[in-house]
């Protein structure tokens, strides 16, 4: 938080809402109490309450960080297996899921132990997940059920652990300031949704996809991702990596954050919903707020790796305080 060009972005974002919130306030006044007005009063008023969760976050540092976003994984993994019935025999798996597998992989990611962080959740507990299920005994369904069980740890938990992740990069010339480096990335992913909604519903035409998402267009997805790139090229004093080549990631990780959003919303309206939850008033759930940093915040991670030539691998060896323990146990 004494990184000054965070905290001018910081300053940004609540210049913006002060904005919105004016702007918004002069037009419900002059257009009435329509759905669209209220819809909008609601979404900017959730955003002042968002930024204040999301910058005392930072402000308690790399261990708040992380704790901030197992509570976010942990509220997503539930809107997620809350919207279809869970059967009784998926209760035990389900508890160990949210009490030990959770838990256990934002405790790798914060150490950090990389290597063990990358394979836990999709090598070890999804070998474990269905071998729990399994011996409750109930089969009616049992690869749909797992299934879903899988698919909300990989996306809720092992997708979005990534997020936090970003202030373990080891970037040469940018040390100590990769906590700008997170908020940039949540920043213009916001920007992005944002952006796509308004320019959809402004000069939205052609629906992209309307069976998965009705509000989707082609226009929005266009003018919308144009005016994320320029935002986030513009903003280029505040990451690692030269203008141009930054305007190319943020193409590339714009449309992935777009594509996981319309991957959840499949999932979404597979199972009978509109919105994932009511937790955000005029945005649904957490979860209908995170979709697009699904896909973005892994892509993201790993490219801005490889172009740096970050050995994560190398970096982050299994922790000392591991190895004493296990040596602890071997002897005792």
């Amino acid at each position: 938080m004494k990184d000054p060009e965070l905290l001018a972005l910081l300053g940004g974002v609540v210049a913006v809402l002060v904005l919105s919130s004016v702007v918004t306030a002069v037009l419900c006044r002059r257009g009435g109490a329509t759905p669209t007005l209220i819809n909008l009063r609601q979404r900017v008023r959730a955003w002042w309450w968002m930024m204040l969760v999301f910058g005392g976050s930072l402000a308690l540092g790399r261990t708040g960080i992380f704790g901030f976003y197992t509570l976010l994984s942990f509220l997503a993994l539930r809107e997620f297996l809350t919207l279809s019935t869970t059967p009784r025999g998926d209760h035990r798996t389900l508890t160990w899921v949210f009490f030990f597998i959770l838990p256990i992989h934002y405790l790798l990611a914060w150490a950090p132990w990389y290597g063990m962080f990358l394979i836990w959740i999709p090598v070890y507990s999804f070998v474990f997940i269905p071998i729990r299920s399994a011996l409750a005994g109930e089969t009616e369904n049992f690869i749909e059920r797992t299934s879903r069980i899988q698919w909300g740890v990989l996306t809720c938990v092992y997708f979005l652990s990534y997020v936090p992740m970003i202030l373990s990069l080891k970037i040469p010339g940018y040390e100590g300031e990769n906590a700008k480096l997170l908020f940039f990335v949540v920043l213009v992913t916001q920007i992005s949704d944002v952006m796509q909604y308004v320019f959809g519903k402004c000069f939205g035409k052609h629906k992209l996809v309307p069976s998965v998402s009705p509000s989707k267009t082609r226009e929005g997805l266009l003018y919308g991702g144009l005016a994320a790139v320029g935002i986030g090229t513009a903003l280029w004093w505040a990451t690692p990596c030269t203008r141009w080549a930054r305007g190319g990631r943020w193409a590339l990780w714009g449309l992935g954050g777009f594509l996981g959003g319309l991957v959840m919303s499949a999932v979404k309206r597979s199972l009978g919903a509109k919105d994932w939850g009511q937790g955000i008033p005029g945005h649904g759930g957490v979860l209908d707020r995170l979709d697009s940093l699904l896909f973005g915040a892994p892509l993201f991670f790993h490219v801005t790796g490889f172009y740096f030539g970050t050995n994560m691998t190398v970096a982050y060896p299994r922790p000392e305080w591991i190895d004493r323990l296990l040596h602890l146990w071997m002897n005792s």
